[in-house]
């Protein structure tokens, strides 16, 4: 039992433990069932499921996927559902059963969902990731990651499947929300604070979750933004862009890695050894755990089809690199059979189970299997961290529009307001995709905020839903319309909702009241598995607006929403508007924080925001050759990329770079001066891009290379600067290998990636003129 010895390193008492595992136990240890299928929840007590106690007889149980994840796809609901301190009770029941019920008593790895925030009742909904990106504020990003893992192992859980780190190239894709934006420097800097975050100093913490980076790799650039759909990319556009988020995270010691559902190429990704093995092992050094996305391996068989059967699908994935698959179902049903009939390499079956338990060895989980249950009631949905969802949820919008100075609303003049739109006071339809049950009263609207503001004044807030999110129903329109004509402001908060059907009926739209219905009404539009035609507002809410603004109020509009919205005709009418994308259970409060002033906004858009679906793909970072219009209009976007409002003003002056020749391996200090014009703080973000003149392999027009968030009190001037080397300036050139091309290049500095100053920087060899 000397794997038991706690002074061994991890590696060691794997292979240790290995040794004394027969082929039922390695196999078990690569199978991760559904988690909420290995208990009831009944009157109040847990009685573990027998499938579960047979599959633990048989070592048949490695893990466990989402045995606290709550949401109508597990059936999970309020009433069913466990609290933060049942939760983490239920996981050590199940827990202790698995360890003293095997007979080499090897923990579970309990894996759950957390892509912003733990997808458990009572755990803390942050903002979604389209709208941390838009924060570009890494530092403040990885705060919530440490505030997630505290929550998510507080209850048991050691690993997450979360951060996502695909590179959206196409914005009609559902699971845009899900990603941080179009960049992927930017999208680097947020995978090392999620990895920092999550997993902290040490593995085997009690605040520490292993992380799962995921989808590996090019999922956000499926064929016409279509879930898991083929992708078509060169392989230098793939190790330049795709890769390039992975590879940071993977140097700052991320534990896992799913690999994505999609093909490039005619390779799946779940069986490409190139991808797995030459790349992610053996340049990069990954010795973390590589686990499938659920189903991926049956896609192998029925879908790609790149297989016969569910036998040769599990071998090939094995073979190629996986160890462990998400469901269980096809290693569960073929491995053992395929070890027997001489069909699966044992060597295979080894590293696997190596990196599993190596894994559980890092979490700590053989000395720490079990909860802390009465610090789960206390840290899960905490107060300090419901601050930093709030805090989050206003840095991450972002002020597209603000004509005449229409925002920020003077409480004392702005009269009475209308609050009108589909999501408006919609908690649901704020949250985003994976997302748990919410109890009434705990997410924020953006209704709930704005009454906030005026407690001692009730009757100046108004509200009417006018319609639903999707849809062609009308009879909402004279209430809001009858709302807005009382009204001097009115504030439309529409968008679309990623909210599945948790069966909590729907709104009259009459009065703005629940309506609790057999059949409750599904306004998803976005989401994993909801791929769009079109970024135009969904349902009747364009035409709604439309007869709102012809009452001629002031019309603000508030954007709810998991991708961005091209709707030229309210970027043209509206006073004001507001990108908040999905904020969260606090977002209601920070979009009344901004709406109001009580917040400056700061948030940059991560993603640029065509004019029209057909301008599609419309990110900044293209090639030069890519064109400069189409017959009926430019192919620039609405809103670039790095753009945002301000209420208040910067300039930008002295931009230097020194020195202005370099070698090679050589690194140039590039400085620029930054002042608040205006009379009111603020931060505002510095943005710094590259641009290669002249390339041996053709280069995007410009690069962001680097990023600082810096807050300004009114007339202050801040020096900012930045380092300029290898890093920022080489390229995959000849050989798919990384250089330095000496020649000519420019450094530009600005608010955005359309408005910035310019410099220029030589690289030269040393001893050449």
């Amino acid at each position: 039992m000397s794997y038991r010895d706690a002074t061994r390193s991890a590696e060691e008492r794997a292979e240790l433990l290995l040794r004394q595992m027969t082929a039922e136990e390695k196999v078990g240890q690569l199978i991760q069932p559904f988690g909420w299928q290995a208990y009831e929840h009944r009157d109040g007590k847990i009685k573990l499921a027998d499938s579960f106690k047979e599959q633990v007889a048989r070592g048949g149980v490695g893990a466990l996927y989402g045995t606290l994840r709550a949401d109508p796809w597990t059936g999970v609901t309020l009433d069913t559902g466990l609290s933060p301190e049942e939760g983490a009770e239920a996981v050590n029941e199940i827990q202790r059963y698995a360890i003293e019920n095997s007979r080499l008593g090897i923990p579970l790895l309990i894996g759950e969902e957390c892509s912003h925030g733990h997808m458990a009742i009572g755990g803390t909904v942050f903002p979604v990731p389209l709208l941390i990106g838009s924060s570009w504020n890494a530092e403040l990003y990885r705060e919530m990651c440490r505030a997630v893992a505290i929550e998510t192992r507080a209850q048991g859980g050691a690993v997450t499947y979360s951060p996502v780190l695909d590179v959206v190239r196409d914005p009609r894709w559902g699971r845009t929300e899900e990603c941080f934006g179009e960049d992927p420097y930017l999208i680097g800097r947020m995978a090392v604070a999620a990895v920092e975050g999550m997993q902290g100093e040490r593995l085997d913490s009690e605040d520490s979750v292993a992380v799962t980076l995921k989808h590996y790799v090019g999922y956000g650039s499926s064929e016409g933004g279509r879930n898991a759909g083929p992708v078509h990319m060169g392989w230098r556009e793939l190790l330049e862009v795709d890769l390039h988020p992975f590879r940071l995270a993977v140097e700052a010691g991320a534990a896992s890695v799913m690999p994505a559902y999609n093909e490039i190429d005619g390779v799946p990704c779940t069986v490409n050894k190139k991808l797995l093995d030459d790349i992610l092992v053996g340049e990069w050094g990954f010795d973390g755990m590589i686990v499938t996305d659920c189903g991926a391996i049956d896609m192998l068989a029925a879908g790609h089809d790149v297989a016969e059967d569910g036998m040769e699908a599990a071998v090939r994935s094995l073979e190629a690199g996986i160890d462990m698959e998400m469901s269980g179902v096809m290693f569960g049903k073929y491995l053992l059979g395929a070890l027997k009939a001489g069909k699966l390499n044992e060597e295979a079956l080894d590293r696997a189970v190596l990196r599993v338990l190596k894994l559980k060895f890092r979490l700590g989980l053989f000395e720490k299997p079990y909860a802390d249950a009465k610090r789960a009631r206390e840290v899960i949905g905490s107060e300090e961290h419901r601050k930093l969802a709030r805090r989050l949820a206003a840095e991450g919008a972002v002020l597209l529009k603000n004509e005449a100075a229409a925002l920020p609303l003077a409480k004392d003049s702005c009269g009475r307001i209308a609050v009108i739109g589909p999501n408006a006071d919609n908690g649901y339809n704020q949250l985003g995709d994976y997302t748990s049950p919410q109890p009434a009263g705990r997410v924020a609207t953006v209704l709930a905020g704005i009454r906030a503001k005026f407690a001692d004044e009730p009757d100046r807030v108004l509200y009417a839903p006018g319609c639903r999110i999707r849809g062609d129903d009308r009879e909402g329109f004279p209430a809001a319309l009858a709302a807005a004509e009382q009204a001097d402001t009115v504030v439309m908060v529409v968008g679309g909702s990623s909210a599945r059907d948790f069966g909590e009926g729907t709104i009259d739209l009459r009065t703005g009241a629940s309506l609790v219905t057999g059949d409750s009404w599904n306004d998803m539009d976005c989401g994993e598995g909801i791929d769009r035609l079109s970024l135009r507002l969904a349902g009747v809410q364009l035409e709604l607006i439309q007869e709102v603004r012809k009452l001629g109020k002031k019309l603000i509009v508030v954007y709810i929403n998991g991708r961005p919205i091209a709707e030229p005709w309210i970027d043209e009418h509206a006073d004001a508007i507001l990108e908040a994308w999905y904020p969260g259970q606090e977002g209601g409060h920070a979009v009344a924080d901004l709406l109001f002033g009580d917040a400056n906004p700061s948030g940059r858009l991560s993603l640029s925001i065509p004019k029209r679906v057909g301008q599609l793909p419309v990110y900044y970072n293209g090639k030069r050759s890519r064109g400069k219009r189409y017959l009926e209009d430019d192919s620039r976007p609405r809103y670039p990329f790095g753009f945002g409002l301000s209420y208040t003003s910067y300039r930008y002056d002295n931009l230097t770079v020194s020195p202005g020749i370099i070698p090679p391996n050589g690194e140039a200090t590039v400085t620029v001066d930054v002042t608040n014009e205006g009379g009111v703080a603020g931060a505002e973000v510095v943005q710094l891009y590259v641009s290669d003149k002249a390339s041996a392999y053709t280069r995007p027009e410009r690069e962001l290379k680097g990023f600082r968030k810096v807050e300004l009190a009114p007339g202050e001037t801040r020096t900012v600067s930045f380092k300029v080397g290898p890093a920022e300036l080489e390229y995959v050139g000849e050989g798919y290998r990384r250089v330095v091309e000496p020649g000519a290049f420019r450094i530009l500095v600005g608010g955005s990636s359309e408005a910035t100053l310019a410099a220029e920087l030589a690289v030269k060899e040393e001893g050449r003129a």
